[in-house]
């Protein structure tokens, strides 16, 4: 049998010829005339699906379905009436039915009603796999050509497009090609980056939007007409951006939804100071330099976020009254919604938000969040339950009620690691996984993307011999002492600070408010 089917219709007898034809199809159907007997059937036998007629004597079919819903709240319902009064259909619709049909319905109504209700998960993933056989050969020949920076950017939003939808899908063999598909494309990325970055950063006329010009670019020109709130959520992918969009819709715009390059190392000691200050990191360090700290220096990295923003500001003529306010603790986030009155005086409001970082570190350390995230899909739906419940998103509703413009992004993003690459550095080599820097580092070349002069790529040069070594894709770094250990307790994390489409193509949002 396809299905079992309840169907409640006081003129349940002139609907013979609807019950024959579905039960020609393999539906088994159980029928009565009223709701009351209709509530205790559907309290005794597991339906698949119930129709339930509006206009029935006694209960009616909206008083039928509260009652039914009241011990089943998963049961699919679907409501049958003459009436197209929008009251009505306002009621049922909040009482949470899978779909309307106004009477009369002929029997391919109703088929077309029980497969989108009973097989749409399969028919949704049939359609999926179809229509991404039908693009992979396409994918597979563009991801192999000699592409620039926008058709990089490009790949890589269809990819997520691609793997999002898979995520749905029943077809295992199909993610397994997608996985196969995407490391392709990772691949290639690192060799493009290997290629090109050093040029990018020397001035090459083909660079991409970086991490340092993102301001001055996406965000200086706003100031001064309107206030501004530029949200910079640590950490934060493309994907998940994508997962948090439909929840944030409902109270924005999107003006603009493009990517950007983060800087190396993909990691927030460098890029996100990159972003405030408009410099690269060994500019930074030249203009600044007590506002710079090196990897071996004591004390938080990322301190001096305001007084850098405060000085690219004045360097670019802005003159502008701003809030900076990094949120890391749960209360002071509530505070911060608490008190979102007083940000209204300024020109611009910066909120850095830290839970999407704190996310990633957890789930290495946690093993309660390992489980709850066992995988990408996973990582995104527990990205929007933790937005769903964020005093984050009750800051962005309060900022849409006010109609102000808000831009949203990110320092880097992160890539779930899986394979681990051997790398010797002495006691003062840094312990990112997916960067080193130190003095007589020992690899192998195949494994990495090094810079033996961090000169060139702007980076700060702590010593004479210093090298910067990147790890690509998915790789990251052990010492050989208790290697297995470590490959092991950092197989399946999250980690930054490489090289990969994940952590460098980045999301940039602007949004306004409806």
């Amino acid at each position: 049998m396809e299905a079992r089917i309840l169907w409640a219709d006081d003129e349940i007898d002139l609907l013979k010829p609807h019950i024959l034809f579905l039960e020609q199809k393999g539906y088994q159907i159980d029928t009565i005339n009223n709701g009351a007997d209709a509530v205790d059937m559907a309290a005794e036998t597991h339906y698949d699906i119930i129709f339930l007629d509006e206009n029935m004597p006694g209960l009616n079919g909206l008083e039928t379905l509260a009652k039914i819903k009241e011990k089943n709240q998963s049961v699919p319902i679907i409501m049958i009436t003459k009436s197209e009064e929008e009251y009505i259909m306002e009621e049922a619709i909040g009482g949470q039915i899978s779909d309307y049909l106004i009477k009369p319905v002929n029997p391919n109504q109703i088929l077309l009603a029980l497969k989108k209700n009973l097989l749409k998960q399969d028919l949704v993933s049939q359609k999926t796999t179809h229509d991404y056989q039908v693009e992979f050969r396409q994918l597979g020949m563009r991801i192999n050509d000699r592409l620039d920076v926008d058709e990089w950017a490009e790949i890589y939003r269809q990819l997520v497009t691609w793997e999002i939808k898979l995520q749905e899908s029943n077809d295992e063999g199909m993610k397994e090609i997608f996985a196969m598909q995407k490391k392709d494309a990772n691949t290639q990325f690192c060799r493009f980056i290997d290629r090109n970055y050093q040029d990018w950063v020397g001035g090459d006329e083909d660079t991409p939007l970086m991490s340092h010009q993102l301001l001055k670019n996406k965000v200086f020109d706003s100031l001064g007409k309107e206030p501004v709130f530029l949200i910079v959520i640590d950490n934060l992918r493309y994907d998940q951006w994508m997962v948090l969009k439909p929840l944030i819709t409902p109270y924005f715009n999107i003006e603009k939804e493009e990517t950007f390059y983060s800087i190396l190392p993909t990691a927030t000691h460098y890029a996100r100071n990159a972003i405030f200050a408009g410099l690269m990191p060994s500019e930074i360090e030249k203009r600044y330099p007590n506002l710079w700290l090196n990897e071996n220096d004591e004390g938080g990295k990322n301190m001096h976020e305001e007084e850098l923003l405060a000085e690219n500001l004045k360097r670019n003529n802005k003159k502008v009254k701003m809030s900076y306010n990094k949120v890391v603790k749960l209360d002071f986030a509530k505070r911060l919604v608490d008190r979102f009155s007083d940000l209204l005086v300024n020109d611009l409001n910066v909120i850095v938000y830290n839970f999407v970082d704190m996310l990633s570190h957890a789930r290495t350390e946690m093993e309660v969040i390992k489980e709850l995230a066992d995988d990408e899909s996973a990582y995104r739906s527990l990205t929007v339950a933790w937005f769903n419940h964020s005093p984050l998103k009750e800051i962005l509703k309060k900022i849409s009620e006010k109609g102000i413009k808000t831009f949203i992004t990110t320092d880097h993003g992160t890539i779930r690691v899986e394979n681990p690459v051997k790398i010797v550095g002495d006691k003062h080599t840094n312990t990112n996984l997916r960067y080193k820097v130190g003095k007589n580092l020992s690899f192998d070349d195949k494994d990495v993307i090094v810079s033996s002069d961090p000169a060139a790529i702007k980076l700060p040069r702590e010593n004479v011999s210093s090298n910067f070594v990147f790890a690509k894709e998915n790789d990251f770094f052990a010492y050989p002492n208790n290697f297995n250990y470590y490959a092991n307790y950092y197989k399946d994390t999250f980690q930054h600070g490489g090289v990969s489409l994940e952590e460098i193509i980045i999301p940039f949002i602007e949004l306004s408010a409806k």
